[in-house]
């Protein structure tokens, strides 16, 4: 079993038999065992279904490569919860949606869920698809305000800049380099821009 898997199993059975419902950790069981692509897709349009089995069947189907995952993954990406975040940009990396760039993109600069963008910029950088570069630029900008709260948002950016070695991001990295925080991570990242050395 993936090991990404195997940790979500057993985080999301944790669930089931939190929530009370008869037979909930023997639902949650059979939608980790089964191989019937349907009967998951089915969780994700069947109302009433607990978020714990819609995370599971749509991280299944993900993995699967099954696009039928991809709105719910895409909602559970921006999810105030880091675990569901972290999982579901797991599973849309190894979906291969092509909307899935364009859907990161578009949380990793949504401001009003800045607190929630740490997971759509990691994976911005792990399919580094055309819409990274200026996504993190946007998002690393925002972030150098005075007293910005969101440093790990900050410093996911700076570090994905570096590992996509792409010269636009060198404006945006060199002011970075004024906040402490963010400096020693912006030297590397500059580091590993042609020209930038």
């Amino acid at each position: 079993m993936d090991e990404e898997l195997r940790s979500l199993t057993e985080r999301l059975r944790a669930e089931a038999a939190a929530s009370g419902t008869p037979d909930a950790v023997t639902a949650c069981d059979r939608l980790a065992r089964t191989g019937d692509h349907d009967a998951l897709a089915a969780v994700l349009t069947e109302p009433g279904q607990p978020l714990w089995a819609r995370e599971l069947a749509a991280f299944r189907l993900g993995l699967a490569g099954d696009r039928r995952a991809f709105e719910s993954l895409v909602l559970l990406l921006n999810h105030r919860d880091p675990p569901r975040c972290a999982s579901a940009a797991h599973a849309l990396a190894r979906l291969g949606d092509p909307r899935t760039a364009r859907a990161a993109a578009a949380l990793a600069t949504n401001e009003l869920r800045v607190a929630y963008a740490l997971q759509p910029v990691r994976l911005l950088v792990e399919l580094r698809a055309p819409e990274a570069v200026p996504a993190l630029i946007t998002t690393l900008g925002r972030r150098l305000r005075p007293h910005d709260p969101y440093r790990r948002v900050a410093l996911a950016c700076v570090e994905g800049l570096g590992s996509l070695g792409d010269e636009r991001a060198a404006p945006v990295l060199k002011d970075a380099l004024a906040h402490p925080a963010l400096a020693e991570a912006a030297v590397r990242a500059l580091a590993r821009i042609p020209g930038q050395r």
